[in-house]
């Protein structure tokens, strides 16, 4: 893997709690309109630019692009965010509670994407990769970080280690309680030099960001006549975390009918293709296994270990999905279906629960979640994950540090 500093544009120190923000595809609309009230600087002005035109806006029209650039020029010239004199690397730790992660940002180059070097484990959808290019070229700028994960290197691990102990230039906590701490690398040859090492690097989360960033490098490169592969462009933000650190919660699902059936038909369907038992817990405690709610009522379901040496056949989802919300609910493609919704396990088995009762479900399923060895044995297999597998906590934070297409390192 080759890796790159760059010259971030990063918040003024005293500026870094009103510009960091939640990610752009953590929140809808109104929610980010809550969250930016009264906080100019927050940068979900310009990865969520719709909040600041009137409501019920197409927020795929050129008006909202627009508007992203232009609060994204106002940052700069207010001083809200200034560029980095040098270019560097950056070390970012995160704590949620017990659990701590420490990544690397850094620029990784698009034809080690195209070549396979950085494996994917979902398919994009195509409205979506547009979306994040568009906002990528209208920008000029990579506005949230793609989250990328390795297989543990003792040589990086030991870097990481040195750099924690100085004084960091960022160092907060968000109102959800997650610690984020920032460090700048200023020396930066040595983790370059040790990422050479690195054989590959899987994408955990931002796969559309990674489709814009390679999309938009071709679509530059076509119209620059002096085009030479070196250009700020052919690079993407990251944030490279060694995989055992990794926090990997369920993405659980609630479907909003029975596809026609009655619950005592349903509940004869699952009887029929799975081990079912009431039960007073919310969350499968075995492999092979979902805890299902309806009725007011958790039921686990079980079923033996499927014979196969297909990574994806060995995934609790895919044994749901081909066996129960296909078959008996009807949910054929789980991407593009409107009558299931997908939830984060950050939520809990309460959020579940709760849409079940109140009428917006009819039946909702708990998963385990998925472990990191089986997501890079998937992409390392060129195979495609099941839709909502994967929900990563904590959540990186926007606009602690950019990285702009234009700039030269």
């Amino acid at each position: 893997m080759k890796i790159r500093a760059f010259r971030a544009l990063r918040p003024a120190e005293d500026m870094v709690e009103q510009v960091a923000s939640v990610p752009y595809d953590t929140i809808n609309s109104s929610e980010a309109r809550e969250l930016a009230d009264g906080k100019p600087y927050s940068f979900l002005h310009v990865i969520r630019p719709e909040i600041d035109l009137p409501e019920g806006i197409d927020v795929h029209g050129d008006s909202v692009y627009a508007k992203a650039a232009e609060n994204f020029q106002k940052f700069q010239q207010d001083g809200a965010l200034i560029r980095e004199e040098t270019p560097c690397l950056y070390l970012y730790r995160q704590k949620m509670g017990e659990h701590v992660q420490r990544g690397i940002v850094a620029c990784c180059n698009v034809e080690a994407y195209d070549k396979g070097l950085i494996l994917k484990h979902e398919k994009t959808r195509q409205d979506k990769e547009d979306d994040r290019t568009m906002h990528v070229k209208t920008l000029e700028a990579n506005a949230g970080p793609i989250f990328l994960t390795y297989r543990d290197s003792a040589s990086i691990d030991e870097l990481i280690a040195t750099v924690e102990q100085e004084k960091p230039l960022y160092d907060l906590v968000s109102a959800d309680g997650v610690g984020h701490t920032v460090w700048c690398i200023s020396a930066t040859s040595e983790l370059i030099e040790a990422f050479e090492s690195v054989p590959c690097t899987y994408i955990a989360d931002g796969h559309h960001r990674s489709a814009a960033a390679a999309r938009t490098a071709r679509e530059m490169a076509a119209v620059n006549p002096n085009h030479t592969g070196n250009e700020e462009y052919n690079w993407f933000q990251t944030v490279l975390f060694p995989a055992t650190q990794l926090n990997i919660l369920p993405y659980n699902r609630s479907v909003h009918d029975l596809n026609g059936l009655s619950e005592a038909e349903f509940m004869k369907a699952v009887q029929g293709k799975f081990n079912v038992e009431e039960t007073d817990e919310s969350v499968p405690t075995s492999a092979c296994a979902v805890n299902m709610y309806i009725g007011g009522k958790w039921y686990a379901l079980t079923w033996d270990l499927p014979q196969s040496d297909d990574p994806v056949e060995a995934l609790d989802v895919s044994y749901l999905q081909n066996n129960l919300l296909s078959p008996v609910l009807g949910i054929d493609d789980p991407r593009t279906s409107t009558r299931i919704d997908f939830v984060g396990g950050i939520r809990g088995t309460e959020a579940l629960a709760k849409l079940v009762d109140s009428g917006k479900g009819a039946v909702a399923f708990s998963m385990a979640p998925v472990s990191v060895e089986q997501m890079m044995d998937i992409a390392d297999a060129d195979r495609i994950m099941p839709p909502k597998s994967t929900w990563f906590e904590p959540k990186l934070r926007s606009g602690l540090l950019v990285h702009t297409l234009g700039e030269e390192s």
